[in-house]
């Protein structure tokens, strides 16, 4: 296994350049081989903190667009005035207050979380959480909108993939050159949400049994 270098190009470039983590690079590549953002979009980041995605995005937009963030954690940074950011759950927290935030369904949903490795279950845990991303998805994204949410590669990373594929006109994983060598993460880009593939409102009988189903704070080990 390849030793985890903490401070690497990456690292120190996001120091030198005013990012706030060396994710930001990781976006960057991301819409580089993608091409997702236009100015004036609608975004929304999952799992925001500290805010380096938030930077980007805002970036990508421009001034006439609304970046607007969710996270566990408080986020101390200050931005411009078009980008707004919340505190609380992923998975609990109320829709229509994001939607109100940007000013209805967003053109891109992107989550960067991540449950915390204990080195036991960590892939299954990610897998979960990206299945209720999923499940959001429709609540949240605009027709023809896009996503983005990382997972870690594991034996249900092909049932997520397919079941991703399913919502989306193209739907690829890909791994950008900021992660982490040594790391599982990929992300899934899924381009062009198909709505009339979605519910709009959540099921009642879900894709993942009660029993298996989390918050946020539950898998993420806040």
């Amino acid at each position: 296994m390849g030793k985890r270098v903490l401070h690497d190009k990456w690292f120190k470039l996001a120091k030198e350049e005013g990012y706030l983590s060396r994710a930001a690079y990781k976006l960057k590549q991301i819409e580089r081989n993608k091409r997702l953002f236009r100015g004036g979009m609608q975004v929304l980041d999952l799992g925001c903190a500290p805010g380096a995605w938030l930077q980007v995005a805002r970036e990508f937009v421009g001034p006439k667009g609304v970046v607007v963030g969710l996270d566990l954690q408080e986020v101390r940074h200050t931005f411009d005035d078009n980008v707004h950011h919340f505190v609380g759950d992923a998975f609990k927290f109320p829709s229509e207050t994001l939607k109100e935030a940007a000013g209805g369904r967003f053109d891109i949903v992107l989550s960067d979380m991540a449950p915390n490795t204990i080195g036991h279950g960590d892939a299954e845990r990610s897998v979960t959480m990206g299945h209720q991303i999923l499940e959001i998805t429709p609540e949240l994204l605009k027709a023809d909108g896009h996503l983005v949410f990382k997972v870690l590669e594991g034996s249900g990373f092909p049932e997520l993939l397919a079941a991703s594929k399913k919502l989306f006109q193209d739907c690829r994983p890909y791994k950008p050159p900021a992660s982490r060598d040594v790391s599982r993460e990929i992300y899934i880009v899924g381009m062009g949400f198909k709505r009339s593939e979605a519910p709009e409102k959540r099921p009642e009988k879900k894709r993942i049994p009660p029993h298996l189903r989390f918050t946020e704070e539950e898998l993420r080990g806040k």
